[in-house]
Parts: C-alpha cells; sequence; structure tokens
C-alpha cells in the first residue's frame, strides 16, 4: 500500500474495529501496521475519504475509509518494541491484539515517531 500512495482500507469485519473506521475524519493521521509480514508500523497515512459502504460486500453494516501515504519511517518500530515500552502499554495495539483497526492517542503517537527517528 504505501508504494501505491492512495488506496482503500476495505474488508474489515469487527464491530470495534468498524466503529474506528466510522470515527475517522478527513485529515486523520494513522499509523500503517504490518499486521502479517514484519509485525511493525512502517509509515503515516492520512485519511482521504471518510466511511463509506465497503466496496467488497453488498452487506450495508461494513464500512471502508480511503487513505493516502504520508510518508514511510525510516525505522520501523516493531510489536516487540512497543510492547517493551511503558508508556504504550494502553494502546489497542498491545491490548486488543487482533483488533485490525485501533485507536491511538495523540501521546501514544509521538512517542512512536520519536521511537522511529531512533536507529
Amino acid at each position: 500500500m504505501l508504494a501505491d500512495g492512495e488506496t482503500y482500507w476495505d474488508g474489515v469485519r469487527n464491530y470495534s474495529a468498524r466503529l474506528n473506521l466510522r470515527a475517522m475524519k478527513t485529515g486523520d493521521k494513522c499509523l500503517f501496521y504490518h499486521s502479517n509480514k514484519g509485525l511493525e508500523i512502517v509509515g503515516i497515512v492520512e485519511v482521504s475519504k471518510e466511511a463509506y459502504q465497503d466496496p467488497t460486500t453488498d452487506d450495508d453494516r461494513w464500512v471502508a475509509v480511503d487513505v493516502k501515504v504520508v510518508e514511510t519511517l525510516d525505522n520501523p518500530v516493531t510489536l516487540k518494541h512497543i510492547k517493551a515500552e511503558t508508556i504504550l502499554q494502553e494502546m489497542d495495539l498491545v491490548k486488543l491484539s487482533r483488533l485490525s483497526v485501533g485507536k491511538v492517542g495523540k501521546k501514544e503517537f509521538d512517542y512512536i515517531m520519536k521511537l522511529s527517528k531512533q536507529s
């Protein structure tokens, strides 16, 4: 996705994750996390279109959002590193590991950006 520049975030079939997608507003920044390959935060994306009917299903309960790449992190931040940081223990990524779309507070976002600047 990061190579594409812009795409839609579809296929979410978890009610909590759906609520998080619906809460996203145009311009919101999101951490892009590789949940299968690498288990690491690799970039920042921005919501470019708010929630709309997920094109992968006819069921109108499910939504998608459009996102565009803001930046690729020079140093991805691994899940292992995140779990080792006391300040990040309340993140959905740590507490609700199976949740595909979780909330991130400003304090956590800023701290992860700081970690991404370290080599």
